[in-house]
């Protein structure tokens, strides 16, 4: 089978390599039908030593499964499913508590303990396959794929800003980053009642569509002249929650420069930087709480299901084109150059 793999920064090619198969009885077998490039797999691809690799890549993915292990229940031969981005047994501790993420048996795509599996492929083996995918009622040519393809990850990631944030009916809300989580955090705050919704971001295209999702008002401008744009825009108090959806360190110190005296910092963009400030002169004396992290999208799907399949929202809209497997590299190269959004991969 065809899967792509990350050799080292800037080095992505899609290869023969051995076919997926079941390992365990608790595995399923999926063929992937749409897969996609994420934000976060850009960080590798920026900065990968190459005696890391080859590894294999994405997290994101839908398909059709085709075999089943023996203990595996809920889904069957010819399902399409969602794959998330992290499988999960779905009944330990945490699982039931709907921080899959933190599955006492799960793990992640590319966490570097499972090297041989990814879904930037033909097809992939699912582990924990009950507690992971979730079978959707449509065919595996529908339109409304893209959108479904979201749940895997994006969608799910910006709405679990937008919860651990605490946004609600009146709340001022700040999005960092105009990237697919930081679109899908807007949608997501508009969904939970926020009234005015601020998308910092630079690329037209992009912070257009944020407004179509919901945005009230954009801010190109970065650092301190971001900062002051803002409190402007909130009569100079700031905003209750900063929703930032970027992980570098400016975008950090941008948040605690927006927040205001009691507010929420919600952070989804996976942080590239070891150390960030938390005393008195940004978060104590404020009394900011910090909070988010990896989303437990698979606590999400069900909720955020229905609205895709009746077509009140369209989350799959951040997909700005469509690529064969075999132009993953294209994709990142044009992901990198920030000249797509966000790619959405044909097997």
């Amino acid at each position: 089978m065809r899967a792509t793999l990350m050799y080292g920064s800037g080095d992505v090619r899609v290869e023969d390599v051995p076919d997926a198969r079941i390992e365990q009885p608790t595995d399923a077998l999926v063929r992937l039908t749409a897969a996609c490039i994420c934000g976060s797999d850009l960080h590798p691809y920026h900065s990968m030593d190459p005696a890391s690799g080859p590894v294999h890549m994405g997290h994101e993915g839908i398909g059709v499964v085709e075999d089943t292990g023996s203990d595996v229940t809920t889904v069957t031969k010819g399902d399409l499913v969602v794959v998330p981005f992290a499988f999960s047994d779905g009944t330990c501790q945490f699982c039931r508590e709907g921080l899959q993420v933190s599955c006492e048996h799960g793990g992640m795509w590319d966490d570097g303990r499972h090297p041989n599996i990814g879904l930037q492929a033909e097809a992939t083996r699912v582990p924990l396959a009950d507690g992971t995918v979730v079978k959707v009622p449509v065919a595996a040519d529908s339109a409304l794929i893209p959108s479904l393809l979201t749940l895997a990850d994006v969608y799910g990631t910006g709405h679990h800003a937008a919860v651990r944030g605490g946004v609600g009916p009146g709340s001022t809300v700040t999005v960092i980053g105009d990237g697919a989580v930081g679109l899908l955090a807007v949608l997501s705050a508009k969904q939970l009642g926020a009234e005015q919704i601020i998308l910092m971001g630079r690329h037209t295209a992009r912070t257009d569509l944020g407004r179509e999702f919901g945005a009230t008002d954009v801010v190109a401008e970065r650092g301190e002249e971001g900062i002051a744009a803002v409190r402007e825009l909130t009569g100079g108090h700031g905003s209750h929650v900063v929703l930032e959806a970027v992980g570098h360190l400016p975008a950090y110190e941008q948040a605690y420069g927006i927040v205001r005296p009691g507010g929420t910092i919600s952070r989804v963009g996976v942080p590239q930087y070891e150390d960030a400030p938390v005393g008195f002169a940004s978060l104590f004396g404020k009394n900011v709480t910090l909070t988010g992290g990896p989303a437990p999208v698979r606590a999400y799907i069900e909720q955020l299901l229905p609205a895709i399949l009746d077509g009140t929202v369209q989350p799959g809209r951040v997909f700005d084109t469509k690529l064969g497997l075999d132009q993953a590299a294209d994709g990142y190269r044009a992901m990198d150059e920030r000249r797509n959004l966000k790619v959405l991969l044909r097997p």
